[in-house]
């Protein structure tokens, strides 16, 4: 209540607030000066309002005391409930974890004053989590209450705590929160079989690396801690077998490593163990992290083609050996139990000259054909061999066959020897050294002698040394050669190996006398070229033939050129000559003009005279003209032409090769008969074209142009 001392309770004063919510939040009696509040405060809205106050004259307005301040300060009451800063925590923790393990810490605010009393002292306590976990009552640190909490029994874990005011004191506002807490996982389980035996089977003909089977150990545990190394610790099959991890199951795949064999081997016995890659050393008390189990794999008997002794064969054959000589033999087995027999055969497509056969019954291979070691060396092929009762069971091998070398070929010059020697040449002089070669092999190298043939010995103007050397050397034999007399001489040498059986053959050395100048230079070796010393050279010959036949070759062209141009047309036109038409491009009257022209007129096949010859161009008499029948009025084109491709195939004047035979037909004739003035060629007299004018204004150009013609030559 505000009051002044100048006021007489006349009601000549007036009390005015202002401030902090003046008039919204407090009013003040005008006449008496309460002050009143008109809402429900807040404190913790707003915890301190400061108001003037002053008295005035209601008449006059003016103050008549200074103004007042004052401060009106809220007293707290208990009317907020602890709130958590989160309405929902997730924790975890790892399994296993020891009593006190700290979990979550959570937090309560309360907005009492912390100041005046206990509305803002909250104390945590859990109300539903026990007995795994507990909360301190001050700080809301989370820790777990329980040895031992397993993942593999219980995950999830939810945990509800409680924030309460006033202490804890009955009276106090409370509020909750809720904690999911989740154990992860940690190695403390070890892997285990479901069961002690697994069986499987296999196939003998089953492809190395293919599983045989799957076998899995359970691992309660989750990620890593679950994952499962598995080995083949012992068994008769250590070796035949082998086992890997399927990264994605963690499944043991089992596979074969070597080839499996019914007949040697139907059954093996493993023992196969599983073990954690992530062993966590504080759980080792729990036991060993492995187990084993015994795996029995039964190997199944499969019809399997027959197999040979060698994966490969290596023969020799002499190339001198007779038709059907045995080269070898190959050897192949049904490994099946039953033994069933085998047949032998050569794939054709590795012997496609067929020059070996081989013996379905016992495999030897024999020739068939003659063997020649300087032609081929090597023979490779292949042999197939299939069971007899079923035949799709088969097998191949390949057989290298090498033919060996006998001295069956005589050698020869090592190249073709064509010498010279001068005339002026003297006795005892070298003028050519020989070498030879053999097609033979000879493992210890070659040995040749040369001799002059025994025709040739005596009566040889050259004599033949043999330097031991696999080389021999000419030299002659007398002072002068005349190549007058002698141009060319002819040397048979007999070359000689040294194998057996011997081997010899007659080579020829072509020797010509040139002449030489005094330094042996050859300087001609042409015996004409002295007793014609004004001849021309052989060369000179053929370039003068040359020129003739390139002379002779010209005129023939240039008189073909010009006979081709006597049967050029007298008149030139753009259309085809053959046609026999001469183009004036002289438009028509329209399409009013109907008198223009007649088609009537071009089909009387009365005015066509096979005797005539083409009027333009000059006629030629190689070959008589050939009649051809008129043909019938109205023949339609097909007809036309097939009476004129007959008449072509029976026309002995046709030429004896394919040919292109063009014809133009242009119907039956025309009753005005040809309009071309080019027949005047063929006649001695003048042409009379007066009758053009009466054909009409059609044809007044072509009667003008003649006519005037006409009149040129009378002038």
């Amino acid at each position: 209540m505000l009051h002044s001392d100048q006021d007489k309770g006349d009601g000549s004063l007036k009390y005015i607030l202002s401030g902090d919510g003046a008039g919204d939040l407090f009013i003040i009696n005008e006449n008496t000066g309460d002050i009143q509040a008109t809402k429900r405060l807040d404190r913790e809205e707003k915890p301190v309002y400061i108001l003037r106050a002053q008295a005035i004259n209601r008449r006059t307005g003016r103050p008549v005391e200074p103004e007042s301040e004052f401060i009106i300060k809220i007293h707290d009451i208990n009317d907020n409930e602890p709130m958590f800063t989160k309405e929902v925590y997730n924790a975890s923790i790892p399994e296993m974890s020891d009593v006190g393990t700290f979990v979550v810490q959570v937090t309560a605010t309360d907005a009492d004053d912390p100041t005046y009393g206990n509305s803002a002292k909250v104390v945590y306590s859990i109300l539903q989590g026990q007995p795994y976990f507990s909360v301190e009552s001050e700080t809301g640190i989370i820790k777990t209450a329980l040895l031992n909490m397993d993942r593999e029994n219980r995950e999830q874990y939810q945990v509800v705590i409680q924030a309460k005011d006033m202490g804890g004191q009955m009276g106090g506002l409370s509020g909750t929160t809720t904690v999911n807490i989740t154990l992860t996982d940690v190695n403390d389980n070890p892997p285990r079989f479901p069961q002690s035996t697994y069986q499987f089977r296999a196939p003998e003909s089953m492809p190395l690396d293919s599983p045989v089977g799957r076998i899995k150990a359970n691992d309660a545990d989750v990620d890593e801690n679950a994952e499962i190394d598995y080995s083949i610790t012992e068994g008769d099959g250590y070796d035949m077998f082998g086992i890997t991890t399927d990264k994605d199951t963690q499944e043991g795949i089992i596979t074969v490593k070597k080839a499996l064999d019914f007949e040697s081997k139907n059954l093996y016995i493993l023992k196969v163990e599983a073990t954690n890659t992530h062993v966590d050393p504080r759980f080792l008390y729990l036991g060993p992290f492995k187990d084993s189990a015994t795996v029995r794999i039964q190997v199944e008997d499969v019809d399997e083609p027959p197999m040979f002794s060698r994966p490969a064969y290596i023969m020799e054959v002499k190339e001198d050996v007779p038709l059907n000589s045995v080269v070898g033999t190959v050897t192949a087995q049904d490994p099946d139990a039953a033994k069933n027999p085998v047949k032998y055969s050569v794939d054709r497509h590795t012997d496609m000259d067929r020059v070996f056969n081989i013996n379905s019954g016992n495999g030897s291979i024999f020739t068939s054909k003659p063997l020649d070691r300087e032609t081929l060396l090597w023979h490779n092929i292949t042999v197939i061999a299939a069971e007899i009762n079923n035949p799709k069971q088969s097998s191949r091998v390949p057989v290298f066959i090498k033919v060996l070398d006998v001295n069956d070929n005589a050698p020869e010059f090592a190249m073709f020897y064509e010498t010279f020697v001068c005339e002026n040449a003297k006795a005892e002089q070298l003028i050519q050294t020989l070498s030879a070669v053999d097609k033979d092999d000879s493992y210890n190298g070659h040995q040749f002698s040369f001799s002059l043939a025994p025709e040739a010995a005596s009566s040889s103007n050259f004599t033949l040394q043999d330097n031991r050397d696999n080389t021999a050397g000419i030299f002659t034999r007398k002072t002068r050669y005349n190549r007058h007399e002698t141009s060319t001489y002819f040397l048979p040498v007999v070359i000689s190996d040294n194998d057996y059986p011997i081997q010899s053959s007659t080579e020829t050395v072509t020797i010509r006398v040139c002449a030489c100048d005094h330094r042996g230079k050859m300087l001609s070796c042409n015996a004409e070229a002295l007793i014609h010393p004004t001849g021309l050279s052989t060369g000179a010959l053929i370039a003068i033939l040359l020129c003739i036949i390139i002379l002779l070759v010209t005129v023939v062209l240039f008189a073909a050129l010009r006979r081709q141009r006597k049967k050029e047309p007298l008149i030139i036109s753009k259309e085809d000559i053959r046609d026999n038409i001469v183009s004036y491009n002289d438009e028509g009257g329209g399409e009013e003009d109907t008198q223009a022209f007649d088609i009537g007129t071009l089909r009387n096949p009365e005015a066509i005279d096979d005797n005539k010859l083409r009027r333009d161009i000059v006629p030629e008499t190689l070959f008589l003209p050939r009649r051809t029948a008129t043909a019938r009025d109205n023949t339609d084109v097909r007809d036309f032409i097939n009476q004129r491709l007959k008449e072509n195939d029976t026309d002995p004047t046709a030429p004896p090769y394919d040919s292109l035979a063009t014809y133009a037909y242009e119907g039956n004739g025309s009753v005005a008969e040809s309009l071309s003035s080019l027949e005047s060629v063929t006649t001695d007299g003048d042409q009379d074209y007066d009758y053009l004018s009466d054909w009409g204004p059609r044809f007044k150009k072509l009667a003008d142009m003649y006519g005037s013609m006409d009149s040129d030559k009378d002038s």
